[in-house]
């Protein structure tokens, strides 16, 4: 899997990103911050302690999981539950959805353009509707050999 790297974050721009979203810059919230916004990559948070951890000081499990939990209560994160036991979670918070690929556990962003859905069902009442997610689950088909490529998906965002 091809992992592309953005420009990186200055800690300073980090940390006034985590204030304008009312969070306080620690130390292990500015650099889990800088990996989630400097890679274009859908990151479990055992992936996310482990790039942490590779480029810095110990980060602790619960430190990861907490920072995570606070950034998605701020809407500076989404996370995408693909099953009960993955979890990814997604720096990009514009509307858009996702290729799961089951064979390589890749996730890939579809445009929310590239996706038109015909009509929702009558909600409970008292209750809007916050938002659609949508996961495609993919599979290479029946004797393609392994995984796909990113390159033969459909264009996404």
């Amino acid at each position: 899997m091809t992992t592309q790297i953005r420009a990186p974050m200055q800690r300073g721009e980090i940390a006034e990103l985590l204030r304008d979203h009312g969070i306080a810059p620690t130390h292990q919230r500015i650099e889990i911050a800088g990996v989630l916004f400097s890679r274009c990559e859908h990151l479990s948070a055992d992936r996310l302690l482990t790039i942490v951890n590779s480029r810095y000081s110990e980060v602790s499990k619960a430190t990861v999981y907490n920072s995570l939990r606070l950034f998605l209560e701020k809407k500076l994160i989404r996370e995408v539950i693909v099953d009960p036991s993955r979890v990814f979670y997604d720096a990009n918070t514009a509307p858009h959805h996702h290729f799961y690929n089951m064979s390589s556990g890749e996730l890939t962003d579809i445009c929310d353009a590239n996706l038109q859905l015909a009509g929702m069902p009558t909600l409970p009442d008292g209750m809007v509707a916050d938002s659609i997610d949508v996961i495609v689950r993919i599979r290479p088909r029946d004797g393609a050999g392994g995984p796909v490529a990113p390159a033969s998906l459909p264009a996404s965002c």
